[in-house]
C-alpha cells in the first residue's frame, strides 16, 4: 500500500520507533508496519564489538612510547545511547543516516588514551614496555570504576595492548644495550667453562702427580724390600756356606784322621797308589825330590847319597 512499509529488526538491535519526533515503541528486534511520512526508526546494536586503536604517550623520563591495542565494547543501555548519538536508520539504503554510530569507537577510544596516560606518566619507558599489560589492566578497572563510559551507555569488556614500541632511535640503544648484556654474559659462561676446565685439568694433574708419588714410595719400599731380602738372602747363603766348609772341613779332617798316625812312607805309597789307579785321568805329574823329602821328612842331600851307597 503506498506509503506503508514493514520493518523487521535484529535479536540483537535495541529498536526504537519515532512518530511525529517522540519515541512511540521501543524492544530488542522488534517487528512492525509504519508510515514512511511521519515514521522514522532508530537501531541501536547491543552485540559485542571490537575495535583497534594507536596512540603515542610520553613516560615519565619524557620518552615516547607508541602503544597499539584492542578493545571490546557493548552498548549496555541502548536508551542511554540514544540520547547521546543518532542512530537513526534509513530504511531505503539499509544503512545507518548520520556517522555518530562510526564515530563511537573513536570517542571510546579517546577515553582509554586519556585513562593510559595517567598510567604511563607513572612509570619509566623500560617500566612501560615491561608492564604494557599490568597498564591495560589498570586502565579498564579505573574506566569501569568510574564510569566514564555511563554517558554513552557503553560497557568496555576488554582492552589489550598487543605492543609497546619506544622510536626507532631509542629501540636500538635498548637493543645494544641489551645485546651488550647478552654478550657479556655469553663472556662470563665461556670464562666460567674454561676456569672449570683449568680447574679440572688442575685436579687431574694433582690427582697423577699423586699418583707419581704414591709410584715413587711403593718403587723405594720396593727397592728397600728388595735390598733386605738380598742381604737377608746373602747372609743366609753366607751362612750356609760357613756351615757346608765346616761339614767338609770336619769331614776331611775325619777321613784324614785315619792317615795320622801312619808312617810317611806307607801314606805316600798310598797316595802313589791312588795316583797310579786314576793315572788315565792325569795329563802330567811332576814329583820333585823336593817333595818327596818334604813327605818323608829325609833331606835330600842324603836321599841323593843313598843310591851312591846302594850302588857300591
Amino acid at each position: 500500500m503506498f506509503g506503508v512499509a514493514f520493518f523487521k529488526g535484529q535479536p540483537t538491535d535495541y529498536i526504537i520507533k519515532y512518530v511525529g519526533g517522540k519515541p512511540v515503541s521501543s524492544g530488542m528486534g522488534s517487528a512492525f508496519y509504519y508510515l514512511t511520512l511521519n515514521t522514522q526508526v532508530a537501531v541501536i546494536p547491543t552485540s559485542t564489538r571490537d575495535a583497534n586503536f594507536v596512540f603515542n604517550e610520553l613516560t615519565n623520563n619524557f620518552q615516547s612510547v607508541t602503544l597499539q591495542g584492542q578493545f571490546t565494547y557493548r552498548i549496555a543501555d541502548p536508551a542511554q545511547a540514544a540520547t547521546q548519538l543518532n542512530f537513526a536508520w534509513d530504511t531505503r539504503r539499509q544503512v545507518y543516516a548520520a556517522k555518530d554510530p562510526d564515530s563511537l569507537p573513536a570517542r571510546i577510544a579517546n577515553i582509554i588514551q586519556m585513562e593510559t596516560r595517567r598510567e604511563i606518566q607513572r612509570r619509566t619507558l623500560e617500566e612501560t614496555l615491561r608492564q604494557s599489560q599490568e597498564i591495560a589492566a589498570a586502565t579498564l578497572a579505573h574506566i569501569r570504576e568510574t564510569s566514564l563510559l555511563a554517558p554513552v551507555g557503553v560497557e568496555l569488556t576488554n582492552l589489550y595492548f598487543l605492543s609497546a614500541k619506544p622510536t626507532p632511535e631509542v629501540a636500538k640503544a635498548l637493543e645494544a644495550q641489551y645485546r651488550e648484556t647478552l654478550l657479556r654474559q655469553a663472556d662470563e659462561a665461556v670464562y666460567a667453562r674454561r676456569g672449570a676446565a683449568v680447574a679440572e685439568e688442575r685436579k687431574i694433574k694433582e690427582s697423577e702427580r699423586a699418583t707419581e708419588i704414591a709410584l715413587e714410595e711403593q718403587r723405594k719400599s720396593l727397592i728397600a724390600l728388595e735390598g733386605d731380602n738380598a742381604r737377608l738372602e746373602a747372609e743366609n747363603k753366607g751362612q750356609a756356606l760357613e756351615t757346608l766348609a765346616e761339614f767338609e772341613a770336619r769331614a776331611a779332617e775325619k777321613a784324614l784322621a785315619v792317615y795320622k798316625d801312619m808312617d810317611p812312607r806307607s801314606v805316600l805309597a798310598i797316595a802313589l797308589k791312588e795316583i797310579g789307579e786314576n793315572a788315565r785321568k792325569i795329563g802330567s805329574l811332576n814329583i820333585t825330590t823336593e817333595t818327596l823329602g818334604s813327605l818323608l821328612n829325609t833331606p835330600v842331600n842324603n836321599q841323593a847319597s843313598a843310591p851312591n851307597s846302594e850302588e857300591r
